[in-house]
């Protein structure tokens, strides 16, 4: 009768089981490292957005589509204070 105790089917999962046992974790570490570092991101808006947003809104102001104090309050409005 033969064993096998290398790296074949020894273990029931082969070559296949050993790329997941190293691909699963490094995936989980990269969506981790992502999640909490990704600033923004989940929110669908980050810095960027925030700052294109008060330039148009900059820019209806000075076009005079909205007078002073609609811009005061959006501004606020975008910036959370």
């Amino acid at each position: 009768m033969m064993m096998d105790y290398g790296m074949g089917w020894g273990w029931g999962f082969g070559w296949i089981g050993m790329i997941l046992l190293w691909l699963v974790p490094i995936l989980l570490v990269l969506v981790a490292i992502k999640y909490l570092f990704g600033g923004k991101g989940r929110t669908g808006m980050g810095a960027r957005g925030d700052d294109r947003a008060l330039a148009i809104l900059e820019e209806k102001y000075a076009r005079g589509e909205i007078d002073r104090e609609e811009f005061l309050q959006k501004r606020d409005d975008l910036k959370g204070d």
